[in-house]
């Protein structure tokens, strides 16, 4: 763990604790924005939850870029561990899935979403879902364990991936499998904007090529790695205006520097 790979967790987790509390102000939230970029309003997911069962409005922050639950094949019974649950939406969702003979963990490195999440839980008397704090890099979770892994739009954020995916392959049985909804990119990104801090909680430069995305699931032992959907994200360019000079900006316009939501599929067998 180095230094680097600190510095970076702090500031995804302080940004992601603002998230919280600017949602509880009523102000706007995005997985790339915040209140302090309320200009932007920039939402990856739209209204795709429009009608999904199980779905909390409370628990939605609007921080998805995909619907992990709905490609995961959940069965009744099955216990599903949701990472970087926030607020608490998609491990709703798959507790709708589940059923009352399911079981669904969250986990979250931020304390605030975790208590937002158990909160929601409360409110809604779930009684079948509990949240837990932690890094993905390092899960309160038993080995060999889970039946279905879930995620969305948070793997990108994780500065060390290899150990993330390590660490997803370790908590599934033998047969279990994941369903990642999550951020990559076209090609490897410039050094100066994987160095730009606020970038990086914005969901731009902690992703990484598509490619290399998909080698890190291999390399950690998954089989039957599948992209189920891709999609071409188009961020709003004043949401990282701010950060960039326009030598830059024009770089990224020449080089068509962009990020993709894909999600993927992968079995641990």
């Amino acid at each position: 763990m180095t230094e680097s790979n600190d510095q970076l967790r702090e500031v995804v987790r302080q940004k992601y604790a603002g998230i919280v509390k600017s949602s509880l102000s009523g102000c706007s939230t995005s997985c790339c924005g915040s209140s302090e970029q309320a200009e932007a309003d920039f939402n990856m997911i739209g209204d795709a939850y429009d009608g999904i069962s199980g779905y909390v409005a409370d628990a939605d922050l609007g921080l998805g870029c995909g619907l992990p639950v709905e490609h995961a094949g959940l069965k009744s019974g099955q216990t599903v561990l949701d990472l970087g649950s926030g607020a608490g939406l998609d491990a709703f969702v798959a507790r709708n899935e589940v059923g009352e003979r399911g079981h669904v963990i969250g986990v979250d490195m931020t304390a605030e979403m975790i208590a937002r999440a158990r909160e929601n839980a409360k409110k809604s008397s779930f009684d079948n879902v509990e949240f837990r704090l932690g890094e993905i890099e390092h899960l309160p979770v038993l080995s060999d364990s889970i039946d279905v892994v879930i995620s969305n739009c948070v793997l990108n954020l994780v500065p060390d991936k290899q150990r993330a995916f390590a660490e997803i392959f370790r908590v599934l049985k033998p047969g279990g499998h994941f369903c990642i909804s999550d951020i990559v990119s076209s090609q490897q990104l410039p050094d100066w904007l994987k160095g730009i801090a606020e970038a990086y909680a914005g969901c731009v430069s902690g992703a990484i090529p598509k490619e290399d995305y998909l080698e890190l699931i291999q390399a950690a032992g998954f089989s039957h790695v599948d992209v189920v959907i891709e999609r071409r994200i188009h961020v709003p360019a004043e949401l990282i205006a701010g950060s960039l000079t326009s030598d830059q900006r024009e770089e990224a316009i020449k080089d068509d520097l962009h990020v993709m939501s894909v999600t993927v599929t992968a079995v641990k067998l």
